[in-house]
């Protein structure tokens, strides 16, 4: 499974995980003590929540979140000890993309480590070693995976010290795969390319469907023509991915009453599968944040993330038309 990962991201060296948190630790063990890490402005919860509540108590590090398409401010946030730049392209639920060349190439001018977490977009969608990434990590549980049914991590680099250090924190912290995820996750890459192709257009037509819709206010999918972002997901990216988020046209009971009516989008935390689901990320993905900080990244209590499956596309279109009317 780890060589078939590595295949795949362009990499040589993969390390399985038990979960994709798990991957992320090891990335940030390769750090030494009061490091300073520049990071995605708009990271995915879980990330924050260990960069903020744990790595700055036991480690001492101190993270910037910025915009990492803003090479001027990236610069004028380096320190000598900026020892990574943290991407998350697209990131959760958002979907802001990062030019992930672009900003690696200032990292290696300055001698800085890259993450790029590519669970969104998979390396069947992009591949950040080739756009000059030292490391990719992922969460397997995911769209690698694809059934909902694993728990499971990776990070893939093409660099032997890097690998060696992370092989061998993996194995003292005992952040080890399970041979069965391991075996699932081997199961999933087999229909990886069916399930995202069929994913992903779902997502493009559902993303169209829903720029339209009255009782939506803004459709973030960086696979539409009128993002602001298209013309990076046109670069870098075979398309716009199969995760579709939306603000509502109103307020936190209409929300609810929306998810209480959806019918093939299932309630749930996780993302990824052949069925499609729904997130309400103030109470779920991002409930470690408080409301401000999540205000201030753009995610609001009517915010909803669409993780779009394998279904028939009108089955899909008529489920979300029957909620959406309100």
């Amino acid at each position: 499974m780890q060589q078939s990962l590595a295949d795949i991201e362009k990499g040589i060296y993969a390390t399985a995980t038990a979960s994709g948190v798990a991957a992320t630790l090891l990335v940030l063990n390769l750090l030494p003590q009061n490091s300073h890490i520049i990071a995605m402005q708009g990271v995915y919860g879980g990330t924050y929540r260990i960069f903020e509540k744990l790595i700055k108590e036991t480690s001492g590090h101190q993270v910037d979140y910025i915009d990492l398409n803003n090479l001027q401010l990236v610069k004028q946030h380096l320190r000598n000890n900026t020892r990574l730049i943290w991407i998350e392209s697209p990131t959760n639920p958002l979907l802001e993309l990062v030019d992930i060349s672009k900003i690696c190439q200032l990292a290696k001018e300055n001698n800085i480590i890259t993450c790029v977490d590519n669970t969104f977009a998979t390396a069947w969608n992009q591949k950040p070693l080739e756009l000059g990434a030292d490391i990719v990590m992922l969460s397997t549980s995911k769209y690698i995976g694809g059934h909902s049914d694993l728990i499971g991590g990776a990070a893939i680099t093409n660099q032997s010290t890097i690998a060696d250090k992370i092989d061998g924190i993996k194995t003292t912290i005992g952040a080890i795969a399970s041979p069965f995820d391991a075996y699932l996750a081997l199961r999933g890459l087999k229909t990886l390319d069916l399930r995202m192709t069929r994913q992903c257009a779902n997502a493009l037509t559902i993303a169209k469907f829903l720029n339209n819709h009255r009782n939506i206010t803004k459709v973030y999918y960086p696979g539409l023509s009128d993002n602001p972002q298209y013309h990076i997901c046109q670069t870098q990216m075979k398309t716009g991915g199969a995760v579709v988020t939306i603000n509502i046209n109103g307020n936190r009971d209409n929300v609810k009453n929306i998810i209480s009516k959806l019918q093939y989008f299932v309630l749930a935390e996780s993302l990824g599968g052949v069925e499609s689901m729904v997130n309400h990320s103030a109470t779920m993905s991002h409930a470690a944040m408080t409301e401000d900080e999540r205000v201030k990244m753009g995610i609001y209590n009517t915010t909803l993330r669409l993780s779009v499956g394998i279904e028939d596309i009108n089955d899909l279109l008529n489920d979300l038309e029957k909620a959406l009317n309100f």
